[in-house]
């Protein structure tokens, strides 16, 4: 296979960094990257927060793929769907023919999570996932319109604050009893709740969405308490799930995701992983579909990949809620950590172990100023 390309497969940020990464140390070996989009560059994380701006798909876009193609020297194959993976030819099927590779990166992503609802309207649920959808979202909702986003996490917090500020009557319905419940202390959810209800969010805790019909020309929700909810659009916010199943048929080993050690390398020697899809060894085993860890990741494999083998290592990266009514910053203990949160001064909070030791924080509003301050309190874990 001395001359088949490094195949790419994906090209959000995963995919054009490590390509980028490698074309830093390599600027001769073929790469060919292959997308199910046109493979335009732009800010996934924008796409919870256009909204308020007013911003267009088009005023998203970083970088056109074709003219990256030529500044990168790779062959582009958009608007391709890879189907399956053949381990032992090295080679990628797609909806578009088989493509040989010398080594395989897997930066496909992942899908919004679906739940299954009931009601003649369940197929005109939406979500925002790429920039085609959020082109969909802007088509489809009319000045003042009235928004139910299912799922008050990061994600449906972050739409709630953006459709909000541009106008919209936002309801937001989650089986939880408060926002970003898996990641925010109490007291922090609260305060985030009330920033949002100031701006005209109502809130449906220890509730979820149901069944979604057809009603008097727009639509109803009913909640699996029984309340019912009149809309003109409900957006599915409940998280993204890896895109595993069709490479767990071709033999790679994936749990949550696609399982990859400390040089990204999955379990095959030829084929590896980062972003969305990937499991990383280097972090306990866990999914890491934020953007400092892809550009960490990818700035590693692309040494690797030029024949200088660079174990990832993942520094604290906090996490920042894009939610302008409450701003947010993260540092998170590793999960299942035993400690608890305790409020250290106005707007920060700390989780602590028995022992004293500070394992995560969590900053409000104008303290995420003190981000290199915060840092520092952490101990080594």
């Amino acid at each position: 296979m001395s001359n088949a390309p490094v195949l790419v497969l994906g090209s959000g940020l995963a995919g054009w960094t490590v390509i980028k990464e490698f074309r830093k140390h390599d600027t001769h070996t073929p790469v060919m990257l292959v997308t199910s989009g046109s493979g335009d560059a732009y800010p996934k994380p924008a796409l919870s927060t256009a909204f308020a701006q007013n911003k267009l798909p088009a005023q998203l876009r970083n970088s056109v793929a074709s003219e990256q193609a030529v500044a990168l020297n790779l062959q582009l194959q958009a608007h391709t769907r890879a189907t399956s993976l053949d381990l032992a030819k090295q080679q990628l099927h797609t909806d578009q023919g088989a493509f040989e590779y010398s080594r395989l990166v897997l930066a496909h992503g992942a899908d919004p999570i679906r739940i299954p609802l009931q009601g003649d309207a369940a197929d005109t649920v939406m979500s925002v996932n790429q920039l085609h959808d959020y082109q969909l979202l802007r088509d489809k909702l009319q000045a003042g319109a009235r928004v139910l986003i299912m799922g008050a996490g990061l994600i449906g917090c972050e739409f709630a604050n953006d459709l909000g500020r541009a106008g919209f009557h936002v309801q937001v319905a989650d089986p939880a009893s408060r926002a970003l419940s898996a990641l925010l202390p109490e007291a922090a959810s609260l305060q985030l709740q009330q920033a949002l209800s100031a701006l005209g969010v109502a809130w449906h805790f220890n509730d979820s969405v149901a069944r979604v019909n057809h009603h008097g020309g727009a639509l109803q929700a009913t909640l699996a308490s029984g309340q019912t909810v009149d809309c003109d659009l409900v957006l599915s916010a409940i998280g993204l799930r890896p895109q595993t199943a069709w490479l767990k048929d071709a033999g790679l080993s994936c749990d949550k995701g696609i399982l990859v050690n400390h040089l990204l390398q999955t379990s095959d020697p030829h084929v590896y992983a980062l972003g969305d899809v990937a499991q990383y060894a280097s972090a306990d085993n866990r999914l890491l579909p934020y953007v400092m860890p892809i550009m960490t990741a990818a700035r590693a494999l692309g040494a690797t990949l030029s024949g200088t083998p660079t174990n990832v290592v993942f520094p604290v990266m906090p996490v920042a809620v894009k939610s302008p009514e409450l701003p947010l910053l993260l540092a998170l203990p590793v999960p299942g950590s035993a400690g608890e949160w305790h409020s250290a001064e106005k707007d920060v909070w700390k989780f602590m172990t028995a022992s004293g030791e500070c394992q995560g924080f969590v900053l409000a509003g104008k303290q995420t100023a003190q981000r290199a301050k915060a840092l520092q309190w952490l101990s080594p874990q």
